[in-house]
């Protein structure tokens, strides 16, 4: 017969699996900006390497698909952070402010695309 005990436990489990499923989205959301500012320093990195060896065009094509998905990487990690799916219970902790995650990957979409721009205008 269960005494009371084995509920505290089954919430006690419960909470901690919500603080584990919060952590992993915010590995997630890191994981994404990691692999955007890593292909947008490709992008520029490429079309500069690649300035005296190919044609410009073929520079500017490259380092553009490239920034392009450091774009679409900054937008989907914050898609994937705000959208979990199921509604959680409380945590142990705070999640990620919404504000501070629309205005850091707005700046980094922003950034892209000026650097899509200076590779396009700018002659290496």
């Amino acid at each position: 017969m269960p005494d009371g005990s084995e509920k505290v436990t089954v919430d006690r489990n419960t909470q901690l699996a919500v603080d584990r499923t919060i952590l992993a989205a915010e590995r997630t959301y890191a994981a994404w900006v990691r692999t955007g500012l890593a292909a947008l320093a490709s992008g520029v990195g490429a079309r500069a390497l690649l300035a005296g060896t190919l044609p410009s065009w073929f520079g500017g094509i490259t380092g553009s698909g490239l920034i392009l998905f450091s774009a679409f990487c900054f937008t989907a990690a914050v898609w994937r952070e705000l959208t979990t799916g199921a509604s959680l219970p409380s945590a142990d902790f705070q999640r990620l402010p919404v504000a501070l995650l629309l205005a850091i990957n707005g700046f980094l979409v922003v950034i892209s695309l000026a650097a899509l721009v200076g590779i396009w205008l700018l002659k290496a």
